[in-house]
């Protein structure tokens, strides 16, 4: 008579998790970054929409003195992973808006994004382009 097995071997169960180890070992950190670089991206965006703000408050006043960051559902989306604020009290003609990464965020390599009236951005989308896409 021969025997049927039914079951699996110690053996084999072990190499099935070794396999899936070393999967999860090389998926998780392209995980996270893919994650940080869509945070990042949500956060020059909405840069770009506080920019705007700030171009309607300058067409209706005529200065950016005494401008007040909106509140808007960006910077509430972004709020455990960026802050918001002018990066210098705004005057007349100027103004810099910086998007400071917090909590999980502050490992992006690209830090502290910047944007100001001229359009001009820190750090610079020639040099690090991958910074603003």
């Amino acid at each position: 008579m021969k025997k049927v097995n039914l079951g699996f071997t110690l053996i084999e169960l072990m190499v099935v998790l070794a396999i899936i180890a070393i999967i999860a070992a090389i998926a998780y950190p392209s995980y996270n970054q893919s994650i940080m670089r869509t945070r990042r991206a949500a956060a020059g965006g909405c840069l770009h929409e506080l920019t705007q703000f700030m171009e309607r408050f300058y067409s209706t006043n005529m200065t950016y003195a005494n401008a007040v960051l909106q509140p808007s559902a960006c910077q509430n989306d972004l709020a455990n992973f960026y802050t918001f604020q002018f990066n210098v009290v705004p005057a007349a003609n100027t103004y810099s808006i910086d998007a400071t990464p917090i909590g999980p965020q502050v490992a992006d390599p690209c830090g502290t994004l910047n944007i100001n009236e001229l359009g001009t951005k820190i750090p610079d989308p020639v040099v690090s382009p991958q910074c603003w896409r």
